[in-house]
């Protein structure tokens, strides 16, 4: 039996497991940890994929935000880490995943969507793209064409400069 549950619903050292299995241990050092240090996921937009009572991915989004030179915040949500169990990869369950995501999105989402992301496959198959991050900036080292965005539930992207960092 194959579920979509919220990731509240999932023991939080089984998720930690299958991140560490799909990305390695080492990364809490990614500038994506930096962004969302010391935030909470957001709930109603966090989903886990459950085969048979087993996790084989998840979906997490957080709160973030784009903060300008004069110091006005614009909430957004970073979108991500989509993991996957690695010898389930390339099989759909990511991308059924981030549906389900963007599906709650336009519907309970508080803001703007980001993340860091291959724009050829976000944007194909989601709709993000680097269309209104070009001065945008990240806490560490990142490439600007995988800086991502998409507009959800009525709320725009902030276009000028600004960090993005934790709310």
């Amino acid at each position: 039996m194959v579920e979509l549950l919220p990731l509240a619903n999932i023991e939080a050292s089984a998720v930690e497991a299958l991140l560490d299995a799909a990305f390695g241990s080492d990364r809490f050092g990614r500038t994506a940890y930096r962004i969302r240090e010391g935030t909470a996921a957001v709930p109603a937009l966090s989903f886990a994929r459950v085969e048979d009572g087993v996790l084989v991915g998840t979906i997490q989004c957080w709160p973030v935000a784009h903060r300008a030179p004069d110091g006005t915040a614009t909430p957004l949500v970073m979108v991500g880490p989509v993991a996957v169990r690695p010898d389930l990869q390339r099989g759909g369950y990511g991308r059924a995943l981030m549906a389900r995501m963007l599906e709650a999105a336009e519907q309970k989402a508080d803001s703007a969507l980001m993340m860091i992301g291959d724009p050829e496959y976000y944007g194909r198959f989601f709709g993000f793209t680097a269309d209104a991050t070009g001065a945008w900036d990240l806490p560490g080292p990142y490439e600007k064409r995988r800086l991502l965005a998409r507009a959800v539930n009525g709320h725009t992207l902030p276009t000028g400069a600004g960090m993005i960092g934790p709310r």
